[in-house]
Order: structure tokens, then C-alpha cells, then sequence
């Protein structure tokens, strides 16, 4: 019943298909926002084990500036646009607002590998206050024991995304088979995720940068890094993102729990914590993740409610953007997902087996020009097939006149000669400047243009700004 629910998702969702139901305004409408985690650091690189600063106010109810793992950890979320535009934007407002709003002598750390770590004990994590939060510091106390603290100071960005629901109505409106409305719009989600879980390799290859980091890191980590700055840092010159490695922050063993429908995802994920392998549902950690109405009740509200969104988590923070990402790179994510969305599925059987190889090959030895990617159980090179991919872009660009053809072109360039991707950009920044040196002048440069950008008279008189700030805003020497 399911493997023929599949095949009409598949015969449905086609290029052909779908051009001749969606104009170009319809496909490309959806909604969009951003996370981005960075660590606060001293002007020396170390890590700020100051607390959360106090204008953000309560990190559990403050929606858009809270903490992550750590205390020192700040994590940045938008509300949801109807555009990449507006959450991009808001996306940088924030940012601005937390480099001017942290202590004089603070930076925030643009990248996705830690800064200079102090020993496991003292990583300062998150306080938080009354039962909730009692319930998150316990939370975050098991994911320290078990995983180490260190490696819970990597950060990312994290890319929500949904199709407009006008699109989805249309979409099933037209759909010929009998099926809920909800179980149509889980398939659209699934279909998405299970795509992404193949070939999200690509997206590690073209927005990895993550690869160098401080001799305080993981023992794991450095071991793999096999050449030396003179500053007590170590880089790589295989791969381009040793944050999506297999020495990154991910689960102990891997889980591989069903895609097909909702409910056998959630029947999965249940067993995983019934046999103590996970603490709850979202210490599965997925490169895209399906997303509920209900957070606090995960797997219930995805099952009762269905998919809302998906969120991808490969993207590494990009150490040449302030905002952790460029708009060019969440556009091309976004046409991505289009892509994905139509891609006809195969029936190889370990295709997630086959998706996590992949990921984490290209993650460390993407660069290397002997490497080969496992496709259906037979081996390819990693240009050839992202060409392929790109080739299929360009057609649903062309069929639905999309008009990003300099987005694609720009991205084939990176492909194609692996210097123009941030992961080579930022190695050969390491080489000559440093690790830790480069990115500390990063960092301050960062909160200087976000000084010179944010107005504070201007937030003080505009109610859509102020909600950024939990309590209150800082003084304002100009201010009467």
C-alpha cells in the first residue's frame, strides 16, 4: 500500500507534471527563517564564560535571542517570512543587534569549529530558570556526559523552510488519488527530507567551511587535521567541512528510522528511546529535520497535527558573511529543495546507508580527486554527479523560467574549481594569517560594521525592533 502511495507521489511530482499546475510566483512562494549559534569570546579568542547577557532577558521566553548548549552560546532565530529577502534581512538585524548589545570586550565567534576551549568542566551550560528550566539544564547536563562538552560548541546555521500552503492546496486540488489532506502534505515533506538524506552531500560541499580548529578541540578532531598553523591551530587541506564529519556532533551509533510516513518515523524514534539509545526525540540529530506545530510535544503533534516545515542543518556559518550565510547561498538552498521536491526516487534499499557515507566522505576528503561517491551501489565522482545535479536544475529554471541562471552558474564555478568554495577561501586564510588570529579579526571586525549599521535612537522608536529585546534596551548616550 505505501510502496504504491510512493510510486503516485513520484508520477505526480514531476517536472511536467507540476509546470503545467504551478506558475513560476506559485513554486517559488513559501515561507523562510534562519537559526544561527555563535559563541561570545574575549578579544584573545577564548571563550567568553561570562553569563547570557542580561538585555536579552530570559533565554526561555525570549523567541528570537536565546542560549544553545552553553551560556556562551548564543543562538539567533527569526520569526517566518513569506521570502528569503525578509528573513535574510531580519536574519542580519539580529546579528547587528547581538554584536552591539554583548559587553564592550566580547566578539561573536564566526565560525562553525569552537574558538580557544577551557577544559570539559569548564564549559560553562545554559541556566535557566523554573521547572522548564530545570527540565533544560538536566537535559543539556545528560548530552554533556554523554557526548563531551566540546563538541556541543559547534555551531551552524539551521534553514527552515515550508511551501506556501496556497501552493499546497493547489497542489492536491489537483492530485488524483484519494488521500487526506494532511497525509498529501506529509508526502510533500517526505519526499523532501528523504531527497535531502541522499544528497545532502552537496550541500556540505558548496557551503562547508569548517576547516580548521584550536589544539583545545576534541583529540579526534585534531588527530585527523594533518597540517599546522604557527598559533597553536590545526587545518585541512582534504575536505571542506570537518563539522559535518564523522568526528562532529552527531548521535553515538547511527539510526536509519523510516521515511515512508509519519507514523512509522515516529514508531522509530520511539523505539530508539524505549531501548535508552535516545533521551528524547530531538536528540536525534538528522541533517534536515521534519517540524511540528507543537515543539514541546514532538512526536505527538507530528503525528496528530502532520509536517509544518522541515529545517536543513548542514550548513556550516560561512566566516565571510556576517550574517553566518549569504543571501546567494539561501537562494540556491531554497531552489534546491524545489529540486528535490521533484526528483523522481529510486528503489535502492540502503539509500540512507548510502546518504550518510556520502556526507560524511565529501565532509573530509571532498577536495581530495580520488575520492568517490557510493550512488545506488556503484561508485562516482564527486564532479560528474553534482554536474548532473546542477544540469536538472538549470531545467526546472528553464521550464518554470525561474531566472536563476546566474545563481546556478555561480555555483557549477565552485564545482568545478574547488578554490572558489568558502572551505578553500578560509584554508588559505589559515595558512598565511592563522586560525585563531584570522577569525578573532573577523570577529571584531564583524561588531564594528554592526556598530556602524545599528541606529539605537532608531529601535527605541520602533515597536517592530524593540520586540527583539527581552527587557528593556541599553542607554543611549544621545537620548533624552
Amino acid at each position: 500500500m505505501i510502496k504504491n502511495k510512493e510510486k503516485n507521489m513520484n508520477n505526480y511530482f514531476t517536472t511536467q507534471i507540476i509546470k503545467n499546475i504551478l506558475t513560476k510566483q506559485e513554486i517559488l512562494s513559501g515561507n523562510f527563517g534562519f537559526e544561527k549559534e555563535g559563541l561570545r569570546i574575549k578579544k584573545t579568542g577564548e571563550l567568553a564564560l561570562t553569563p547570557h547577557p542580561k538585555i536579552f532577558g530570559d533565554k526561555l521566553t525570549n523567541p528570537y535571542i536565546t542560549t544553545d548548549f552553553s551560556e556562551s552560546q548564543v543562538e539567533i532565530v527569526t520569526p517566518t517570512f513569506n521570502n528569503i529577502n525578509k528573513a535574510y534581512h531580519c536574519l542580519s538585524f539580529i546579528v547587528d543587534l547581538v554584536n552591539t548589545s554583548i559587553p564592550e570586550d566580547e566578539y561573536i565567534w564566526n565560525q562553525s569549529l569552537p574558538c580557544i576551549l577551557p577544559p570539559d568542566t569548564e564549559i560553562p551550560l545554559a541556566k535557566y530558570k523554573g521547572k522548564k528550566g530545570e527540565n533544560s539544564e538536566n537535559y543539556r547536563k545528560q548530552l554533556a556526559k554523554k557526548y563531551g562538552t566540546k563538541k556541543q560548541m559547534i555551531s551552524g546555521i539551521h534553514y527552515n523552510y515550508s511551501l506556501n500552503e496556497k501552493t499546497i492546496e493547489k497542489l492536491y486540488k489537483n492530485y488524483p488519488q484519494k488521500i487526506t489532506y494532511k497525509n498529501f502534505k506529509n508526502e510533500i515533506y517526505l519526499k523532501i527530507t528523504r531527497n535531502y538524506l541522499r544528497l545532502k552531500w552537496f550541500i556540505i560541499y558548496i557551503t562547508g567551511a569548517s576547516v580548521a580548529a584550536h589544539k583545545t578541540f576534541t583529540t579526534e578532531c585534531i588527530n585527523l587535521m594533518k597540517l599546522e598553523d604557527q598559533h597553536e591551530s590545526h587545518y585541512t587541506n582534504q575536505g571542506p567541512s570537518y563539522r559535518n564529519s564523522h568526528i562532529g556532533y552527531k548521535n553515538l551509533e547511527n539510526f536509519y528510522p523510516r521515511y515512508d510516513t509519519v507514523e512509522n518515523f515516529s514508531k522509530d524514534v520511539k523505539t530508539y528511546i524505549q531501548e535508552g539509545k535516545l533521551s528524547e526525540a530531538k536528540e536525534l540529530y538528522t541533517q534536515i529535520r521534519l517540524k511540528p506545530k507543537d515543539r514541546e510535544n514532538y512526536l505527538q503533534s507530528l503525528e496528530e497535527d502532520g509536517i509544518l516545515y522541515v529545517e536543513v542543518r548542514s550548513i556550516d556559518i560561512n566566516p565571510f558573511e556576517k550574517s553566518g550565510i549569504s543571501k546567494q547561498d539561501a537562494e540556491f538552498v531554497h531552489l534546491f529543495l524545489i529540486y528535490l521536491l521533484l526528483l523522481e526516487e529510486n528503489k535502492y534499499e540502503n539509500w540512507q546507508e548510502e546518504g550518510l557515507y556520502n556526507g560524511e566522505i565529501v565532509a573530509e576528503k571532498g577536495f581530495n580527486p580520488n575520492t568517490r561517491l557510493k550512488r545506488n551501489g556503484e561508485k562516482i565522482k564527486i564532479q560528474k554527479w553534482a554536474n548532473q545535479i546542477l544540469d536538472n536544475i538549470e531545467t526546472i529554471n528553464t521550464t518554470f523560467n525561474l531566472e536563476k541562471e546566474n545563481l546556478i552558474k555561480n555555483i557549477r564555478e565552485r564545482i568545478n574549481n574547488q578554490q572558489k568554495t568558502h572551505a578553500k577561501q578560509l584554508q588559505k586564510i589559515v595558512e598565511n594569517k592563522g586560525y585563531i588570529p584570522s577569525q578573532i579579526s573577523i570577529a571584531k571586525h564583524n561588531k564594528e560594521t554592526s556598530k556602524k549599521l545599528i541606529d539605537l535612537e532608531t529601535i527605541y522608536n520602533n515597536k517592530e525592533l524593540t520586540k527583539y529585546y527581552e527587557k528593556g534596551l541599553p542607554e543611549h548616550k544621545n537620548r533624552m
